[in-house]
């Protein structure tokens, strides 16, 4: 069984899932549980789908999330393994196994940096280019479906509110 309230299980209402306790354990506080569930139950959602989304293109989020940082960071397209470390929030063995494996498979090449004698620069190469626009287009185009329950002014706020909520909570800010 996977974690609560990740699992199909946990299909209750989340106002029942508080009344229930301020039934079974009076006093103790409730009020989170309108919060935290249907956050933790669109959190999953949203994963899943981003999930079939990349399978669907061809991509894996890691793969993605590199290939990302290096369009993100502007022509020529390159950083160093540190800098990818340091904007990908991954361990610096993570950054040599993406890397490794999108040269592999032609999506950047790496050459010695001139930011150091052992530094290694990773640029992006064409065809690397050309899946991550590919890819990044089609999931924002979709990822904009799923949130177009939402006016301009609902997003911007929920924005803030996760934002707020997110920088109260302790650990790294790994997710993004």
């Amino acid at each position: 069984m996977s974690d609560y309230p990740l699992d199909a299980t946990a299909a209750l209402p989340a106002g029942e899932i508080a009344a229930a306790w301020d039934r079974e354990l009076p006093g103790v506080p409730t009020s989170s549980i309108g919060v935290i569930t249907p956050l933790w139950r669109a959190a999953k959602r949203l994963a899943d789908e981003r999930r079939r989304t990349l399978a669907r293109l061809g991509v894996d989020g890691a793969t993605l999330d590199l290939l990302s940082t290096l369009r993100r960071s502007g022509e020529p397209w390159t950083l160093t393994t540190r800098e990818l470390t340091t904007q990908t929030l991954v361990t610096a063995g993570a950054v040599s196994q993406r890397v490794a494996r999108a040269e592999r498979d032609g999506l950047v090449a790496r050459a010695p940096s001139d930011a150091g004698r052992r530094a290694v620069a990773v640029t992006l190469t064409g065809e690397g280019h050309a899946v991550v626009e590919r890819a990044v287009r089609e999931l924002l185009e979709h990822e904009e479906r799923l949130l177009g329950v939402l006016g301009a002014d609902e997003r911007d706020a929920l924005g803030r509110l996760l934002g707020a909520l997110l920088d109260s909570l302790p650990g790294r800010d790994d997710v993004g």
